[in-house]
């Protein structure tokens, strides 16, 4: 099954397979098994990050599946991310060791700087002062990039990117970094196509990979009155065409843009459902009716991150 899932080049030549499970919002309870659950169904790329706060489950996860000998360790493309809190170059590697800690394993395939936004430094992971505000850190993204660098060349990571980088945060971050982010990872799904971000990347040779593909409907945050994609009835049409979900559809959609992209998931049906979009090809007329839904909606627009100097969502792309 895991041959089925193609692979994306970096800019690095280090392969990434274009489908892997994202863990946000997944409980401690939970991920352990589903992590299992995907690496049986033939998904080898994890997507994790210190803030989920459940790495060491998904450790347990990935070292129950090498040790029954389903998979090797070079099969497995883990990817992991620095929190706002460790901006300062000297927390960086810090940061990547404790993660490595939790997951077990001697590298990552992959580290982020999560945010561009930077935190107060220390244990806290979200800094608030009396009013109830987050408390930011004047840390330069740029520093952070050379401190990443670094753990790069150490081998804790193999490969080194960003995620909910805009254009003109990564132009800067490109004029002073000796080694190009291989990806930025971001929120995309047909009501935010990202289209100008993905053609900008695309030219920095700065592959996406997209989050939150089916608009998050389990965010936290979710208001009533908020869009909800799945049900979207342009999807569920285009998905009547093939015998597929509205979710099965989306997933297609991106890979067919050369998008890598990671469905979250801790029920086993689903996990297997969102594999199986490996056996049927949309039309360019199925493309465009899905493109022609964006609406540039964001189900994480991270408004409390806004008091940052680099809130990344104020400008177009």
């Amino acid at each position: 099954m895991a041959t089925l899932v193609p692979k994306i080049k970096l800019n690095n030549g280090q392969e990434m397979p274009v489908f892997g499970l994202g863990t946000w919002k997944s409980k401690p309870g939970e991920v352990t098994q589903a992590v299992k659950d995907a690496i049986d169904a033939g998904y080898r790329h994890i997507d994790g990050a210190l803030i989920y706060q459940n790495e060491p489950e998904v450790g347990a996860g990935i070292k129950a599946k090498i040790d029954e000998g389903v998979v090797k360790r070079e099969d497995l493309f883990v990817v992991s991310k620095l929190w706002n809190n460790s901006h300062r170059p000297d927390l960086v590697e810090p940061a990547i060791k404790t993660t490595l800690k939790d997951l077990g394993l001697e590298y990552v395939d992959l580290y982020l700087i999560h945010w561009p936004c930077a935190f107060k430094e220390g244990g806290d992971l979200t800094p608030k002062d009396a009013e109830d505000k987050l408390i930011f850190s004047d840390a330069d993204f740029v520093d952070t990039w050379k401190a990443m660098e670094e753990v790069a060349k150490k081998g804790l990571a193999k490969s080194i990117g960003v995620s909910n980088f805009n254009s003109e945060q990564l132009e800067r971050l490109l004029s002073s970094s000796s080694i190009t982010p291989v990806t930025n990872q971001v929120e995309c799904h047909p009501y935010l196509n990202q289209r100008r971000l993905i053609e900008f990347c695309k030219s920095k040779n700065i592959s996406i990979t997209a989050y939150s593909p089916f608009g998050s409907p389990d965010r936290p945050w979710a208001q009533a009155t908020d869009p909800k994609l799945l049900e979207d009835p342009k999807l569920v049409e285009v998905g009547k065409k093939y015998n597929k979900t509205p979710a099965q559809v989306i997933l297609r959609w991106m890979v067919q843009r050369d998008l890598i992209v990671i469905p979250k998931s801790v029920n086993k049906g689903r996990i297997g459902e969102n594999f199986n979009i490996f056996d049927f090809q949309l039309t360019d007329e199925d493309m465009e009716v899905i493109y022609a839904m964006d609406r540039n909606w964001r189900a994480v627009p991270a408004e409390h991150f806004k008091g940052s100097k680099d809130y990344p969502f104020n400008i177009e792309f």
